[in-house]
């Protein structure tokens, strides 16, 4: 008896696929086309949506990483105004093997003014804003964070050139056109011009040598120079330091480097951190909303995708009706007609599906990861982990077949004869 059921449902699959092959290559082509454009469209929108969503927040944080605190980054601990033995902690952390580059800085808080030669104090008071000043060594810091290529006017710093300086372009007004009251740039600041620094009460001309931009607000809200020239200017006769940055080798892991400067005792001069730690809540609760916002709109096109899929072959089984009676009379189970529809529909679901992770990995993806959406505070990009992309994808066959079988199931399941007769 059980190798009889399991005989017969395997000819009802075999039918149910003869007949869906059937059914397909007798549909118009402009049909077909029509429906694995629709699904083909639902996968884009279940996926690039989410992805590019996902990919704002994803952006913003890798440009941290890339542009700011490197692999793992260590600081002063807070009761502290830079890292105990500095010199010690840079030895020990260059000597781990997992480190491709090493970059330290020295930040000191300051005043920058412009336009300090007019005598309307009011003016003066307007062209001046809060900074810090970043002491660096240009090669180290351009090895681990690529500075340099953040600069879009004049040249970058040379430790042997001393009173110049390179300013993130938060700090100037054309850069800052529609920021908040007082949070915006200095105006009337070019190339070439002169500014004052005031470093614990003592001001200081340099000249602007050159502007980086990043969204970063760490790298934009700061003034660069050479570390050894800031020392001189700010009386720091010590060789203490505020951040030391790591660039991993590819492929190394930043927990595990973190783990052996703790184990080193690091830790208890400087706090040491991945650069997902460093990072705070911020970015994962921010990533958290969209994914949840993305899936809700992925949800939606799932439901349209199901609606268009059961209508479709709800009229397609409404106007075989007769058809499908008279399969039935002739001795076809109603198992291998509703398999039949269960297959079309997976069908188009697959050549949708394909042609969308087609297009996804083919063209848009390398697109955005060549050029990505130039957003106000993020370069966004596309998120789509394959492995998240094709639980997608499983779920929308799931809803594709079902949306299939519901309307097969509801013709099938009528009196034959009526069927026939079309009552």
């Amino acid at each position: 008896m059980i190798f009889s059921r399991i005989k017969m449902t395997l000819t009802a699959v075999q039918v149910g696929f003869f007949l869906a092959a059937r059914q397909i290559w007798r549909t118009g082509r402009g049909t077909s086309l029509l429906i694995i454009f629709i699904m083909t469209l639902t996968f884009l929108n279940l996926v690039v949506v989410n992805g590019i969503l996902v990919g704002l927040v994803q952006g913003s944080s890798n440009a941290y990483r890339e542009q700011y605190s490197g692999d793992v980054i260590i600081t002063n601990l807070p009761d502290r105004t830079s890292i105990r033995k500095s010199t010690s902690v840079i030895t020990r952390a260059s000597s781990l093997s997992e480190v491709d580059a090493l970059t330290s800085r020295l930040i000191v808080p300051a005043r920058i003014e412009a336009n300090y030669q007019k005598t309307d104090t009011r003016l003066q008071n307007a062209d001046s804003r809060g900074t810090s000043i970043a002491g660096i060594d240009p090669d180290d810091e351009d090895a681990v964070t690529s500075l340099s290529e953040r600069l879009i006017e004049g040249e970058y710093l040379n430790e042997n050139q001393t009173g110049n300086i390179v300013i993130g372009s938060g700090l100037l007004e054309r850069y800052t056109e529609g920021a908040p009251p007082g949070q915006g740039g200095l105006p009337d600041v070019e190339l070439g011009d002169k500014v004052r620094l005031v470093i614990n009460g003592s001001p200081v001309e340099y000249t602007v040598a050159g502007v980086v931009e990043s969204k970063i607000g760490q790298v934009n809200q700061r003034v660069y120079m050479p570390q050894r020239e800031l020392r001189k200017v700010a009386g720091r006769a010590d060789l203490d330091v505020n951040e030391i940055v790591l660039k991993l080798r590819a492929g190394a892991s930043e927990d595990r480097a973190k783990a052996t400067l703790v184990s080193a005792g690091i830790d208890e001069l400087a706090t040491v951190q991945t650069w997902r730690e460093s990072q705070g809540t911020f970015f994962k609760d921010i990533e958290t909303t969209f994914r949840a916002l993305g899936n809700v709109i992925g949800g939606i096109a799932l439901v349209v995708a199901a609606l268009t899929v059961f209508i479709v072959v709800l009229i397609n089984a409404l106007t075989r009706k007769k058809y499908i009676g008279i399969m039935k009379g002739i001795g076809i189970c109603g198992l291998a007609i509703e398999i039949s529809y269960i297959v079309q529909s997976l069908i188009y679901a697959i050549l949708g599906t394909s042609v969308g992770m087609a297009l996804l990995y083919g063209f848009i993806k390398p697109r955005f990861d060549v050029k990505p959406i130039d957003f106000p505070f993020s370069d966004g990009i596309i998120v789509a982990p394959v492995d998240e992309v094709m639980w997608r994808v499983l779920v929308l066959l799931a809803i594709t077949v079902l949306a299939g079988y519901l309307p097969a199931r509801y013709i099938v399941s009528r009196n034959t004869l009526n069927t026939i007769l079309g009552r």
